[in-house]
């Protein structure tokens, strides 16, 4: 049940008030906590989240019973003079995960974020700051407008920048520094595009505009700016300035937040944007250029993270080859004339931000849980954690699997909407980049789990008891990325129950089979630490067939990680942001 245009509502229907406890609720724990204090912050913080878990779960059972999509009117005064909130199947979905993760955070935050043993304000500050940031993300969920969303998205920047710097280390706060700064460019572009729509046509509401939004140069312009604005704040190649040094300090349980769920925020404005408020204008030249950033993000986000020795940052740059993942959905759904076509290809688009969602989280969880036992997260010092903390290395590798596309994975649902949309629509080349980022992610994936699983003549020193809370909460995110594709997803988005993987099978062992090898031949070429098996003849006599194209792979991802330096300085990062802007400005121009 998607927002397509329809009659301006008149009134709020039933169930609409779940809208506004969806909104309501965090908020109010929030000033809750600042009320009680210190000592009951995470008390206010547990009563709050399985309420926010049964209004998610009531606006999913509620949605497919009503004609149409959930609607409550602010005031009772219906759009332009009042504002309306709306919640229709991507809605839903999306307030379901966010609840859901959020849920998993908040049990895997307790032990680090203990406020009556800890000394600073960290503990009250994480858990004020989760709620600040669930209440601004279900209003740009259900914002039915776009300034609406414009205050949510500035509420959700400046709730997930603390969570960077919250140990106030000086390399933490100049991070946290960094991606307020960008970000806050990225608002400026977009505050900018919403100006010139409402000097236009003299309303913001997303029903008005996508009746009254016209081919003209300054809605493109328009659109062009907001489009850019929300990039820089996804950190889509090459406006990723911010992103790995906010995850390289970040606590874990502040990395799940930031990966799984606040790039999620403006990823999910950008479809409102193009499929909602102008589905005819953008142009299919546009929609390629969204495609092609999000092929380079993939190939440049997991090479540079095959290169990283900390485990953590190998996680943050997979976040940017699977932020590259999420655009590919645009040429998809809009056919040669850009009007929208394929609304599976959209429903495979939000998939993939689900499943990247639940499963990025639940790695980066794993990952502080071997952090802590180990004290380090350095990726060729992993031997033996497969015995010291086997739930947390099982997490982190089903929350792998999952990302690879393996049934019956999220992820591989998606692909396979996305991938009958290339063939329906003759663009092969996209196909063939979901076949190759399936191993990519494999193959960092792949070579983590190898250096985690060799085995290891010293036993491991660990610094303390395993936290079952933790290591539960992230082998349960884990999981349901990994059964995602078995729900029944077509009462809120338009994707056939027969198009489920199959779980057993020549198809389902295929789809294992080819991301998981072609992902080992990737990290052999392209990774620059000497494999577990090195000292193996088997292992002497493959590299010695296999040196030149090591030898090449090298110099390219050397050459990939120098490039990356460039682009995350601040002149470089200035740049790219102008220059993304004008090409999607010209293209859409050009076009129309």
């Amino acid at each position: 049940m998607l927002l397509h245009p329809t009659a301006l509502e008149a009134a709020t229907t039933t169930g609409g008030f779940l809208l506004v406890l969806s909104i309501v609720v965090p908020v109010s724990g929030v000033l809750l906590a600042f009320v009680l204090g210190d000592r009951y912050v995470r008390l206010v913080a547990f009563a709050v989240v399985p309420l926010g878990l049964a209004i998610a779960a009531a606006t999913l059972a509620i949605l497919p019973q009503s004609d149409g999509p959930l609607v409550y009117l602010l005031g009772a005064w219906p759009p332009p003079l009042g504002v309306a909130l709306r919640g229709d199947g991507l809605s839903a979905v999306m307030l379901a995960t966010t609840a859901l993760v959020i849920s998993a955070i908040a049990v895997f935050a307790t032990t680090d974020f203990c406020p009556a043993a800890a000394e600073t304000r960290a503990p009250f500050a994480f858990w004020v700051l989760l709620l600040a940031i669930w209440g601004a993300l279900n209003t740009i969920f259900i914002g039915g407008d776009l300034f609406t969303l414009y205050v949510a998205l500035e509420l959700l920047t400046f709730a997930a920048v603390p969570l960077v710097s919250l140990d106030g280390r000086a390399e933490t706060l100049r991070a946290a520094l960094r991606y307020l700064i960008f970000a806050l460019l990225g608002s400026v572009l977009y505050l900018l595009g919403t100006a010139l729509l409402y000097g236009l046509y003299g309303t913001l509401d997303i029903v008005l505009l996508s009746r009254r939004v016209s081919a003209e140069a300054a809605a493109l312009v328009a659109a062009a700016l907001m489009t850019t604005g929300l990039l820089a704040k996804t950190a889509l190649f090459p406006l990723h300035l911010w992103l790995p040094p906010a995850h390289a300090g970040a606590p874990a349980a502040a990395s799940a937040i930031l990966s799984g769920l606040v790039v999620k925020g403006s990823f999910f404005i950008i479809i409102r944007l193009w499929f909602n408020v102008m589905p005819a204008l953008p142009g299919f030249a546009a929609t390629q250029l969204l495609a092609t950033l999000g092929t380079a993000a993939i190939v440049f986000g997991s090479v540079v993270a095959l290169w990283q020795e900390r485990l953590k940052l190998l996680i943050a740059y997979s976040t940017l080859a699977q932020i590259g993942y999420l655009f590919l959905m645009f040429p998809l759904a809009f056919d040669a004339s850009g009007r929208l076509e394929s609304d599976e290809a959209l429903a495979g688009g939000l998939l993939q931000a689900v499943s990247h969602a639940t499963a990025k989280a639940a790695m980066f969880m794993a990952v502080g849980s071997i952090y802590v036992a180990l004290g380090h997260d350095r990726i060729t010092e992993l031997r033996g954690i497969a015995r010291a903390r086997p739930m947390s290395l099982l997490a982190f590798a089903l929350g792998g699997i999952a990302l690879m596309g393996v049934p019956p994975s999220g992820a591989s649902l998606a692909k396979d909407l996305l991938l009958q949309a290339a063939e329906e629509s003759g663009q092969w080349w996209w196909a063939v980049v979901l076949q190759a980022g399936g191993m990519f992610t494999a193959a960092y994936v792949v070579l983590v789990l190898a250096h985690a699983l060799a085995a290891s003549d010293v036993s491991i020193a660990v610094t303390g008891p395993a936290s079952r809370n933790q290591d539960l909460a992230a082998l349960a995110l884990a999981l349901c990325s990994l059964l995602l594709g078995l729900v029944p997803w077509d009462p809120y988005l338009p994707v056939p129950f027969a198009t489920a993987p199959k779980v057993f099978g020549i198809e389902s062992l295929s789809k294992l089979l080819l991301p998981v090898l072609g992902g080992a031949v990737l990290a052999i070429l392209l990774s620059p630490w000497p494999h577990p098996l090195a000292s193996s003849t088997t292992w002497k006599a493959l590299a010695s067939a296999a040196r030149p194209l090591r030898r090449a792979g090298i110099e390219f991802g050397r050459l990939v990680e120098r490039s990356d330096d460039v682009l995350r300085q601040w002149p470089m990062a200035g740049i790219s942001l102008l220059v993304v802007a004008l090409l999607l400005a010209a293209l859409m121009l050009a076009v129309n």
